[in-house]
């Protein structure tokens, strides 16, 4: 009997002390963790809400990109006609509505009775329609503008991809989460502005439509369809750039059409050295952008192997400390390690000038043995010049934020590796053609080439040129800015543009293809060699970068195709069909 009674005495502790633990559960769920239940601090008022609520997003609440002109770069807006599903149930002026919105009440009352959510039906409305349609005031019957992502993406690297992160949710709005002011699962920018402008669009409140349903999904509380949508006049806030999105679009088509796989372009306005259009590949694959990450680097941010564009660097440094006999030849028949070459590759004696044009190696080598003799730190003095040698996109002191950076994902140049002795000949050589341990961003390429244009000024490159309140106002403006320290001479600038000319007219000159365009161009080619594949053939990366027309710069431009072979590269008629749209759009 003894043993009976505690067999009894244990179950009934056991059963209490289950009971008890199960009231704790319910207590800390029910009453205790209401608003951040677990380590996912998952709402679950709101949870709870949600389940029994149905709903369409009008508007995200994030934060706009827009281009120069307003025109938004990821959305469009439209006025659609929405309809819910408890139309089914009722009686609803079916044939007033379609004859509003120019449909058939057939396609009406068969959507209506397959719907299981909101659903937008038909394609846009006038704004005449949709006030004819709210003004009928049907319950379950809407015409609101809608907020869409397009169906083709356009300026993906520009501006990037948002997804559900809790790493940085915690790391960086710790204070907005305890608030309640954003979620675990809000989207926050990973790639691109999305990124570096991720506190300016972090969403201030969703818009949407919304009703409450009982578990079989009717109506629970009647017809009663509520709006919902951010009050505040000021914010989100509109992010607006300086891209061009009439000339980012075309030029994307060329893009497409030339099959290029890995580089891309970066187009900027010579004045104020602005992004107008920038285009990476390969395209983010915004679906799935972690199945090939690779695919989210921005090439144009990323330093790459430049070749011959960095005899500019050589020849401004040639230039400016008179390095250069007028009548000195230069035996191009030798490579830069005295080696005689094939015959397909000799180029005879030329001048400093024809060497330029025709991207004779041995002539540059030549100088840049000079320039080390004389300072072995003048290589570096000239590229800094030239604004190589630092970040050059837009950064300063924003609000709280200290040294704000435009381009996040932008990375620095290199000219020579930590160990490399800038004493030791051969590494000079290689470094003077473009060559060994030399990698630049085509962006900085490019504002070497404005900055020549331009006369010598150096300016940092800015793809944002203000954020704007939600009602127009200006928040902050991102001014032009110069860039820091020494620069290349006028003269210098001047003697540069004339050899940036002679490789486009020359009979010889690597850019002679670009001399039946429109706009008359100034550049310098560029290959590197990269790597030599298991069929013995070279690998390269193949540039052309430049600024058009001559007479009255308007656009520096690179172009660049990375990883490819020399022989089919189509760096060129990229170049070529870009200068030829621009001139068309002008």
């Amino acid at each position: 009997m003894t043993k009976i009674r505690k067999r009894l005495l244990i179950v009934s502790t056991l059963i209490m002390v289950g009971m008890l633990l199960l009231n704790s559960r319910l207590m800390q769920i029910q009453l205790i963790s209401t608003e951040s239940f677990s380590d996912n601090n998952i709402n679950l008022i709101e949870a709870s809400v949600k389940q029994r609520t149905q709903e369409m997003i009008i508007d995200d609440g994030r934060g706009k990109l827009v281009d120069r002109n307003g025109e938004s770069l990821l959305y469009t807006k439209s006025n659609r006609l929405v309809l819910f599903p408890f139309l089914k149930e009722m009686d609803w002026p079916v044939e007033e509505i379609a004859a509003l919105a120019g449909l058939s009440p057939y396609v009406l009352t068969e959507a209506v009775k397959k719907m299981k959510e909101p659903t937008m039906i038909g394609g846009e409305l006038s704004g005449s329609q949709m006030e004819e349609i709210n003004r009928l005031q049907t319950p379950g019957v809407f015409a609101v503008p809608i907020q869409e992502e397009q169906q083709t993406t356009v300026a993906d690297h520009i501006v990037g991809i948002t997804a559900e992160s809790k790493e940085i949710i915690e790391k960086n709005y710790k204070n907005q989460l305890k608030k309640g002011e954003i979620s675990i699962t809000t989207p926050v920018g990973i790639s691109g502005l999305q990124r570096s402008f991720d506190e300016f669009l972090l969403p201030e409140q969703e818009s949407k439509l919304l009703y409450h349903v009982d578990r079989r999904g009717g109506p629970l509380f009647g017809i009663d369809v509520k709006y919902t949508g951010a009050a505040n006049p000021f914010y989100p806030v509109n992010i607006q750039t300086t891209v061009d999105v009439a000339i980012q679009k075309r030029l994307e088509e060329v893009m497409n059409r030339s099959g290029l796989k890995e580089g891309g372009f970066v187009l900027l306005d010579v004045e104020t050295s602005e992004v107008v259009a920038m285009t990476s590949r390969p395209s983010i694959n915004k679906k799935n952008p972690y199945n090939n990450e690779k695919s989210i680097v921005n090439r144009m941010l990323t330093p790459q192997m430049p070749g011959s564009i960095f005899k500019t660097v050589i020849a401004a440094a040639a230039i400016e400390q008179n390095l250069v006999q007028a009548n000195e030849l230069y035996n191009c028949d030798y490579s830069i390690h005295d080696k005689i070459l094939p015959a397909k590759k000799k180029q005879g004696l030329l001048n400093f000038t024809d060497s330029f044009a025709e991207s004779c190696n041995r002539t540059f080598s030549d100088l840049a043995k000079k320039m080390s003799e004389k300072d072995p730190e003048m290589m570096d003095e000239y590229a800094h010049k030239l604004g190589l040698t630092e970040l050059v996109g837009w950064n300063g002191d924003v609000f709280h934020f200290e040294q704000f950076r435009q381009f996040d994902q932008e990375a620095r140049n290199t000219i020579w590796h930590p160990d490399d002795d800038k004493k030791d000949v051969n590494l000079v050589k290689l470094a003077a053609i473009g060559q060994r341990n030399v990698k630049l961003t085509p962006l900085s390429v490019a504002n070497m080439m404005a900055t020549i244009a331009r006369g010598g000024k150096k300016q940092t490159v800015k793809i944002v040129d203000e954020i704007q309140y939600k009602n127009g106002g200006s928040l902050y403006t991102f001014h032009n800015q110069k860039m820091s320290g020494n620069r290349i001479s006028p003269y210098t600038a001047l003697q540069l543009q004339r050899l940036l000319k002679e490789v486009v007219i020359q009979e010889k000159g690597t850019g002679r293809r670009f001399q039946t365009l429109p706009y008359t161009v100034a550049g310098k080619s560029g290959t590197a060699d990269i790597r030599v594949n298991a069929a013995n053939k070279e690998i390269v990366n193949k540039w052309f970068a430049g600024y058009f027309p001559v007479e009255n710069p308007k656009y520096a431009l690179v172009v660049v195709d990375l990883n490819t072979f020399s022989d089919t590269s189509p760096t060129n008629q990229i170049f070529y069909e870009i200068v030829k749209e621009l001139y068309e759009m002008s």
